[in-house]
């Protein structure tokens, strides 16, 4: 799955994801280890269901809670607005970002 993701993010791949409550679109920006060592993806959900209601906006989400993600043959330009880099809930280390 990291695989995946570092791809993502190097070549600007949208994801479609199954991360509940169901499928997901992201644009992944980082991804890197949180404070008790799990590994999390920053992300901009651009489609899809949401647990929070919040259908388009930027995610944290927990990739050992991922069910799935592909590719889904689309591209997105670079870095959303909001974005920061180094992203400091990522305390353990960043592996990729944009």
């Amino acid at each position: 799955m990291l695989t995946i993701f570092q791809n993502a993010i190097r070549n600007k791949q949208c994801l479609l994801i199954d991360y509940e409550p169901g499928l997901r679109v992201i644009e992944p920006h980082a991804i890197g280890y949180g404070s008790d060592g799990q590994l999390l993806v920053r992300a901009f959900q651009t489609e899809g269901v949401s647990a929070s209601g919040e259908h388009t906006n930027w995610k944290l989400l927990r990739v050992d809670r991922l069910k799935a993600a592909n590719d889904n043959g689309t591209t997105f330009e670079g870095p959303r607005d909001g974005y920061r880099r180094g992203d400091k809930v990522m305390k353990r280390g960043i592996i990729e970002q944009l």
